[in-house]
């Protein structure tokens, strides 16, 4: 599957939007992916999430023993990608502002941790994630994201495997563009915009 394959995959549910919107990076963009639409069709997130697992194992960073994702964006993808590559899945989650394991989820040293997100645009979220595995012990050994944003410069600190690679364009709040800053920002969480 290609970028313009991921793209058209988003295009046709209504999940690329034009606008200006406030990441949750805290950068501002005239461009927002909301997968949840796409995570709504499960046979939309079916094929994307396949040829994910695909091209990760065709990247070679394996073997692996599990898989954790992000709360909350990353247990959609996290999950179909454990299920097409038959592994383990477990997430972390906030507890005290920090990512952590949960709700009796283990990981050990000899564990080798592949980790899913669904979007990555500076790596803060993938960075704090593979903290909380290596925190347990595990190996995080790479990373795998639908679609990663950053044009490919986002650093997470292991090897990124992404379905998509795009270059939107995404800026400090205090340097936009005239053309940005002349619309009226969307929040995440509003307008169904999480």
């Amino acid at each position: 599957m290609t970028t313009e394959d991921v793209l058209a995959e988003f295009k046709e549910a209504g999940a690329l939007l034009e606008g200006h919107f406030i990441l949750s990076s805290g950068l501002r963009s005239p461009v927002f992916l909301q997968k949840a639409l796409v995570f709504r069709d499960a046979a939309r997130t079916e094929r994307l999430c396949k040829a994910l697992a695909e091209g990760l194992k065709a990247a070679g960073h394996g073997p692996f023993t599990a898989i954790v994702s992000p709360a909350m964006g990353g247990i959609i993808p996290g999950y179909e990608t454990s299920r097409h590559m038959q592994l383990p899945f477990m997430f972390v989650e906030r507890e005290n502002g920090e990512f952590a394991l949960r709700r009796g989820f283990e990981l050990t040293a000899a564990d080798r941790v592949l980790v899913i997100e669904d979007i990555v645009t500076t790596g803060l979220s993938s960075r704090e994630c593979i903290a909380a595995i290596e925190k347990s012990g595990a190996k995080v050994v790479a990373e795998g994201c639908l679609v990663d944003r950053s044009g490919g410069k986002a650093d997470v600190g292991v090897p990124l495997v992404a379905l998509a690679t795009v270059n939107f364009p995404a800026y400090p709040a205090d340097a936009l563009p005239e053309d940005l800053e002349r619309i009226p920002a969307i929040k995440p969480g509003s307008r169904g915009l999480a």
